[in-house]
């Protein structure tokens, strides 16, 4: 059976879709109006420390030793079981199950019925009839809605994040240990000899005594695992992680180095979510509480358009069109097929240029109004970013979302989705950073002005040790 839906409602409005229509500017009540749901904009919703050391230093361990992320505390779960899953989760999906066996993930990818992506997470095959979904609020919530309204036969758990679980507590610990050294540490810590795990596999393993879940998959390029296991047993199998590690330089990670991560793995986490303005999804809206964590999405930066709809993205500007698998029936999949025939846009890396990044430095010593504070080594100040990217003649062909510094590359880099005709490596375009007319209303920006930042087009993901991974040259 179900579980109830745990969210309550606030602000007097029964759920979102009167919240969405007591609003007469969508836009501007998403870029000025709302608080951020995710520790990735608000810090103070995860108890991770923004930096365990220093983020240099934590950033330079993935690189050159091994690093441990906690990620126990920001990501949202859902657990999925019965005869019906697969079924469910193939109507949703657009992802293909064939051989989607035990001890598998992959990455889950959701769209509206336009083709526009709900949301994306990271999904486990226990068994046959058993599924665990990973972050992606927007997907978790769209998954129980067609569990409930279709009829399946399946049962629902679900455990949120930390600063929104009424329990206190989670029911799973989460890490990811990364870098050079990570492959040599797992077999160090772990008891028994070492499994053969391969790239988004998983396997059960022994560490201090806890049972732990071992994922081959990492950010940073190299054998990382994601291990999880009972939240009660995180700080032991954290202890031998770190004691394991210390020999080889291994860096306890801080929240705000997790984040900035993207910058070299390329990961577009946390779309906006394509689910405000379709009419075939009213009744979905009047199932979401008011104060669901899609109430509180939030727009940013220098692109500003009079159509929500131009904030909705596709799989090909995320880079994940490769998910797509057109062998089985899925909500939005004629859209898709369309779109396949002609895709618009692509992910790409954006290369800031060093002079234009002083500048933006330099203003805040200089008399008047500085240009928009580019925080290190997580810049972006809005949890759905758009900032216009812009050829010579001023049209915009692309938008920069994530910014970052990495102190492996030492470079500014943001990811981008760009148009195809200008998505070659090597192109060099211009960037607006900041907001309009001094900055929105949002409480986490100051008043600013805008400035242009060349910019030059590189691949996604810029760094060499994630390609390789992922063109198969790591295995």
């Amino acid at each position: 059976m179900h579980k109830a839906h745990t969210q309550t409602t606030e602000q007097g409005y029964g759920n979102l879709d009167e919240l969405l229509r007591s609003k007469p500017d969508l836009v501007d009540h998403f870029y000025n109006d709302t608080l951020a749901p995710h520790a990735k904009a608000r810090a103070g919703l995860t108890p991770v420390p923004q930096e365990q050391t220093n983020w240099v230093d934590e950033q330079r361990a993935w690189r050159n030793a091994a690093v441990l992320f906690d990620q126990s505390h920001h990501m949202p779960e859902l657990f999925l079981r019965g005869k019906d899953a697969i079924r469910l989760l193939s109507c949703v999906g657009v992802n293909s199950f064939e051989n989607f066996v035990p001890n598998r993930a992959k990455q889950f990818i959701a769209c509206n019925h336009e083709g526009q992506v709900i949301g994306e997470t990271l999904m486990y095959c226990h068994a046959e009839d058993d599924f665990e979904l990973v972050s992606g609020m927007p997907l978790l919530n769209w998954v129980e809605y067609n569990a409930i309204t279709g009829g399946y036969d399946v049962s629902i758990e679900r455990d949120n994040h930390t600063a929104g679980n009424p329990t206190g507590r989670r029911v799973k610990f989460r890490f990811g240990l990364d870098g050079p050294h990570a492959g040599t540490i797992f077999k160090e810590v772990i008891e028994g000899d070492l499994p053969d795990i391969k790239f988004f596999w998983a396997a059960k393993v022994r560490i201090a005594g806890c049972e732990v879940v071992a994922l081959r998959h990492g950010m940073a390029g190299h054998k990382g695992v994601e291990l999880s296991g009972r939240y009660e047993d995180g700080p032991i199998v954290r202890e031998a992680i770190l004691k394991a590690g210390a020999p080889y330089g291994i860096k306890a990670g801080g929240a705000v180095t997790y984040f900035s991560a993207t910058a070299e793995s390329a990961w577009m986490a946390s779309p906006f979510p394509a689910i405000f303005t379709s009419e075939k999804l009213r009744d979905y809206r009047r199932w979401l509480p008011a104060n669901t964590w899609e109430a509180g999405a939030q727009l940013g930066g220098s692109f500003i358009s009079p159509r929500l709809e131009d904030y909705y993205v596709t799989p090909w500007d995320l880079g994940v069109e490769k998910r797509i698998a057109f062998d089985h029936d899925f909500i939005g999949r004629a859209a898709l097929e369309e779109m396949a025939q002609n895709p618009r846009r692509c992910r790409r890396t954006l290369i800031w240029n060093a002079e234009d990044v002083g500048r933006i430095f330099t203003s805040l010593l200089e008399p008047g109004l500085a240009f928009k504070l580019l925080r290190l080594p997580y810049a972006a100040y809005a949890y759905q970013q758009y900032d216009a990217v812009r050829e010579p003649s001023g049209r915009i062909v692309g938008n920069s979302t994530f910014i970052g510094y990495t102190a492996n590359e030492q470079k500014i880099l943001s990811l981008a989705m760009m148009d195809l005709d200008h998505a070659e490596p090597g192109t060099e375009l211009v960037l607006t950073w900041g907001e309009p007319n001094g900055g929105s209303r949002k409480p986490q920006v100051e008043r600013h002005r805008q400035t242009e930042v060349r910019v030059t087009v590189a691949p996604a993901p810029y760094a060499q040790t994630v390609r390789d991974i992922k063109l198969g040259r790591i295995s």
